[in-house]
């Protein structure tokens, strides 16, 4: 299943996240610092590829390292749940069991619940008989449980909040394309704006990309019109930090640039550049000025791009080289 396989794609590559968004505990006892380890080939080892009815489910086993300094390992079992299943608990138990058993290890059990059922909570095996007593619990977390929590999700730095809202527009959108359409084109236009990581940004698209699916058609047509807005609007999806990065590396490129061409003369049009200066807009700067002969020249670049936040017609300071 195509849900299935963004589930498992998303967690392979931004499990902290995972786990600091829905399992925050489970997060804060990680030290990822000292990395963590996907075991799926062990896992195939232990564990069916289907379930009994025929559908494939995600179970992720992923080994990793505890913040109390301590050197073993602890195994996390993450259960991705799309339907109702009358004997999930006692399934994820002896999966647990299993695993357990396997490597002799302890094993912690979570089970994210993506169905559309509110009653459908089972997180609870046990066997009480003649004295003997077993108890299984998990912690689980259901999605449509932030249909209520929307403004909190749209406030939420964590790239899991803009994928949960994504699925669960997915699922109020059953058989709406044009009203699904709309939605996406909207979560893939705000992962530009929200400064995210460029992996993160990938990611997110990606999982967006597959779970809100549109008809071929429809899905070109949306790419398109993303594509095109992003161009227009220069949208990029580079990190704020990223963005401030190169924009500093450019300018210091120009101030180079002009102090080798022009001196002092050119320094002091280099004090033309606002801090905050648009990166596109200098970068225009920079290959114009390698191309420049003469300070007229350089002046008249200048003045050409000044609506990018440059200071023009304003007595200039010196500036301050370090």
């Amino acid at each position: 299943m195509k849900q299935d396989s963004s589930w498992r794609k998303i967690l392979d590559k931004l499990l902290p996240d995972f786990l600091a968004f829905y399992f925050r505990e489970i997060h804060q006892a990680i030290d990822f610092k000292k990395g963590f380890e996907f075991l799926d080939k062990e896992l195939q080892k232990i564990l069916p590829q289907e379930d009994d009815i025929g559908q494939r489910v995600v179970d992720k086993l992923v080994k990793v390292f505890l913040r109390d300094g301590s050197e073993k390992w602890l195994l996390i079992h993450i259960e991705v749940q799309g339907y109702r299943e009358s004997d999930f608990a006692k399934r994820v138990y002896n999966c647990n069991y299993r695993i357990s058993d396997r490597f002799g290890e302890k094993v912690i059990s979570v089970a994210l619940l993506t169905d559309d059922d509110p009653k459908f909570r089972e997180n609870v095996y046990g066997i009480s008989q003649w004295g003997f007593r077993l108890h299984f619990e998990f912690p689980i977390v259901k999605l449509i449980d932030y249909r209520d929590k929307w403004e909190e999700l749209e406030r939420d730095p964590n790239p899991f909040a803009i994928a949960t809202m994504a699925f669960l527009k997915t699922v109020e959108t059953q058989g709406r394309y044009q009203k699904r359409y709309q939605w996406k084109k909207h979560f893939l236009l705000e992962l530009y704006r929200k400064g995210m990581s460029r992996e993160m940004v990938l990611a997110i698209y990606e999982f967006i990309d597959i779970v809100m699916a549109l008809p071929q058609a429809k899905n070109k047509e949306l790419h398109e019109e993303i594509k095109q807005t992003t161009e227009e609007k220069k949208m990029s999806i580079l990190t704020t930090a990223e963005r401030i990065g190169m924009t500093q590396g450019v300018k210091q490129a120009i101030s180079d640039i002009l102090e080798i061409k022009f001196g002092m003369v050119g320094l002091e049009l280099f004090d033309h550049v606002e801090e905050d200066a648009d990166l596109e807009i200098l970068e225009k700067i920079r290959l114009g000025l390698k191309r420049a002969q003469s300070i007229a020249e350089a002046k008249a670049l200048f003045r050409t791009y000044a609506k990018g936040r440059l200071k023009m017609g304003r007595k200039s300071r010196k500036v301050a080289r370090t």
